[in-house]
């Protein structure tokens, strides 16, 4: 691993680290790093041409889509199903997920992913970060058959990929395969994405806190203590408050400097408001991959076993320190 390593190179340095390793895994990661490329893109012609603002339909979340919600949607489903690498796709933007029979008709692929195309898009009309989210899972049903839900409702423990990609000041790619977690920059000029972040560590404690405390009022009581001891005038506190409102960028700001992101259950969403499948369980294994933790609230967000392709679930992540300070103060109001 050296700084200035492409992408590519790094890829083919590591893929004996996969697992399964016969270069399908390899090729996945490639065709998402040639998404990323063209939503990137079409990011940065916002307010040039007719792509922000409201598509005028709501997803199965019941939210309202944006214009490059759809886009990126759409970019991602192309190349995946294109390059004949994945036997089943799931966008938090479908109501379903979508099986991939192949050129062949015989459903020969290994691997499913699942995805947020793009995270935050709401921001995208005051030009502020966004991101795309992906997780990458092995299919559990046999090899030439049609992919089922099964495929797709697998714990968080069991992926073998997982990553994000933040459209900002610059463009990083930033994932893990289970061995550590390192980040790429896109060369805009070059169109090539460079080692810059190697080795990606969440440090032990931090001082940032992430929440919307604008819902204060209806959060659970363990997390309104919580943000009153990060304003107690104590020790190394009060600690500083930076919510954004794009997880990618929060996560990605607090994996760098420290901190912790909160979105707990409140009366309003008792089951929490991000989506287990397409957010959570990226976010966790890149987390404890970068000697964080993720926990809902009460237990490792990685052992939840999904029921439902859509499922929601309360998300602390970050610094290992600061999580569980936010689980001792769940457990004493339990």
């Amino acid at each position: 691993m050296r700084k200035n390593q492409t992408l590519g190179e790094f890829i083919i340095e590591n893929q004996k680290d996969f697992p399964y390793a016969s270069g399908e895994l390899s090729r996945l990661i490639n065709s998402i790093r040639l998404a990323a490329k063209m939503v990137n893109h079409q990011v940065n012609k916002a307010g040039l041409v007719d792509i922000t603002g409201a598509a005028g339909d709501t997803n199965i979340q019941g939210e309202d889509q944006q214009k490059l919600d759809v886009l990126a949607n759409e970019t991602f489903i192309n190349t995946l199903t294109n390059r004949e690498i994945v036997c089943g796709i799931a966008s938090e933007e479908n109501d379903d997920f979508i099986t991939i029979k192949g050129q062949k008709n015989d459903h020969r692929n290994n691997y499913v992913v699942l995805m947020d195309p793009l995270d935050g898009s709401s921001n995208i009309d005051v030009n502020v970060s966004v991101g795309t989210i992906f997780s990458i899972y092995r299919r559990v049903t046999p090899t030439g058959t049609p992919v089922t839900l099964d495929d797709f409702l697998q714990p968080g423990n069991l992926q073998v990929a997982a990553g994000y990609i933040i459209y900002g000041t610059s463009t990083m790619l930033v994932y893990t395969t289970g061995h550590g977690v390192n980040g790429f920059t896109l060369n805009p000029a070059l169109g090539t994405y460079y080692l810059s972040h190697p080795n990606m560590q969440f440090p032990e404690d931090g001082n940032i806190y992430s929440v919307n405390e604008g819902n204060y009022i209806h959060f659970p009581q363990g997390i309104k203590d919580y943000i009153k001891y990060c304003q107690e005038e104590k020790e190394d506190r009060p600690y500083t408050s930076r919510y954004i409102g794009s997880l990618v960028s929060d996560i990605h700001r607090n994996m760098i400097k420290g901190g912790v992101y909160l979105y707990p259950s409140t009366s309003k969403s008792p089951n929490g408001k991000l989506r287990l499948l397409y957010e959570c369980n990226p976010m966790a294994f890149l987390a404890e991959q970068a000697g964080g933790k993720a926990s809902d609230g009460f237990k490792r967000i990685l052992d939840i076993k999904p029921t439902e392709l859509h499922q929601r679930t309360p998300f602390v992540c970050g610094s290992k320190n600061m999580v569980q300070k936010v689980e001792s103060f769940m457990k004493k109001t339990k």
